[in-house]
């Protein structure tokens, strides 16, 4: 069992991983990043999940990095390092690639590797008094790991002024930039995080699986002829799957697809 995670049943088709170290504001350390990276990694492979929210017990979603495990870091040789950071870092890729939808649900405080986490997931949904902070540099480190995901989220220069201010923001300003897709009072968190989990499970599994297939390989800017050739191969191939028939014909009878919730 899990020392860091509760993993529960939120609806049908819908998985909660539940980070559950309240004491310190969820902070992560290298059990509870082994053990989120195995989470992820099991429900992958769930066929009854469609869907993983990502949550934090109690008053605040991450604090991100736990200092103590920092300080231990600072303390060990570069191999250590190296090797530690590579786990993280691997940990955050399993939930960006994960072949389902996955949805943040934000409670107070995302700080750090808790924004990273936030912005790892394809949806976010953070209460109005949910606040947000790139807080690396203050204790003399850099939002390495995290880096390419709060980019991808925000843009280049946003992040990077989120990374060198340290400054927290709250949601009303995350959602502006990105950062977060919703915002609703905090008794309205959960009723917003189930919608936005019946609209994912609207969608086609294979589908979905194929869309973050696809959309991590474009790139903001101009369409090559291999992104061209690239989209108009994967079309074509989806096109002819089962999962694509049934959609269609279940469409054209004014039916529920066979992969909907009834």
């Amino acid at each position: 069992m899990p020392q860091t995670l509760s993993i529960l049943q939120r609806a049908a088709g819908v998985a909660e991983v539940r980070m559950t170290r309240p004491q310190v504001f969820n902070a992560f350390d290298e059990i509870m990043i082994g053990e989120l990276d195995q989470a992820f990694a099991a429900l992958a492979d769930d066929d009854a999940v469609r869907v993983v929210v990502l949550s934090g017990e109690g008053r605040h979603f991450s604090a991100g990095a736990d200092l103590q495990w920092m300080q231990r870091a600072s303390q060990a040789d570069e191999a250590w390092n190296l090797a530690d950071a590579r786990r993280f870092a691997a940990m955050l890729r399993r939930i960006d690639t994960l072949p389902k939808p996955t949805v943040a649900r934000i409670q107070g405080a995302a700080l750090g590797g808790g924004v990273g986490l936030a912005c790892a997931c394809d949806v976010a949904v953070a209460a109005e008094s949910a606040s947000f902070a790139v807080s690396e540099a203050r204790f003399g480190i850099l939002p390495a790991v995290i880096g390419p995901y709060v980019t991808n989220a925000v843009g280049r220069r946003q992040a990077r002024r989120l990374a060198l201010t340290m400054r927290r923001i709250g949601a009303a300003e995350a959602l502006a930039m990105g950062l977060v897709h919703e915002v609703v009072g905090a008794d309205a968190l959960d009723a917003a995080v189930d919608h936005v989990s019946t609209e994912l499970l609207q969608g086609g599994p294979q589908a979905q699986r194929e869309i973050k297939q696809l959309f991590a390989e474009l790139q903001v800017g101009p369409v090559s002829d291999e992104v061209v050739d690239l989209t108009a191969r994967t079309i074509s191939r989806v096109r002819g799957t089962d999962e694509a028939r049934q959609g269609f014909a279940a469409f054209l009878a004014k039916q529920p697809a066979p992969w909907a919730p009834r």
